[in-house]
């Protein structure tokens, strides 16, 4: 499979959800972010985050499609099904706190990771485009808090 990050920006350009991720990067921007950035391959069923995990690292998805659940007292319920061009993972990546739920591919995925590490590397290297990707980043987390069944799915 190709690591370019051109396959990434055509899934956000084509996300139209309610939580879409929307930065304002433009195609050589984009290039740069992806020097801090890691493209990661998921096999079907393969866990992406587990509940309760320690980890801040945010996840964008080129393709694929994967399923964020919590798992409770009563067993396991699905929050959100999320598909290419849309985050996840941050929640933590903002709070630094423990992991809000599980998410598994559907199916064979590619997402594409930036570790808090690689994040602190792009903001002392490249402050404006880590600004950028932080308010799209932000601008998800608002959109997934104002819709009651979506609330729990920041993860």
């Amino acid at each position: 499979m190709s690591s370019s990050i051109q396959d990434l920006c055509r899934a956000i350009a084509q996300n139209t959800s309610y939580d879409a991720f929307a930065p304002a990067l433009n195609s050589l921007q984009w290039e740069t972010v992806a020097a801090y950035l890691q493209p990661f391959d998921l096999a079907a069923g393969q866990v992406l985050i587990d509940q309760g995990a320690q980890d801040r690292t945010v996840f964008f998805i080129e393709s694929g499609a994967l399923s964020v659940h919590l798992i409770g007292d009563k067993g396991q319920m699905q929050l959100a099904i999320l598909n290419p061009g849309s985050v996840v993972g941050e929640g933590s990546f903002f709070s630094r706190a423990p992991r809000s739920a599980n998410v598994v591919a559907t199916g064979a995925a590619r997402v594409w990771r930036l570790t808090g590490i690689r994040f602190a590397e792009l903001s002392n290297r490249q402050p404006n485009l880590a600004l950028e990707l932080t308010m799209g980043l932000g601008a998800v987390i608002a959109k997934r808090l104002v819709n009651k069944q979506k609330r729990v799915a920041v993860t």
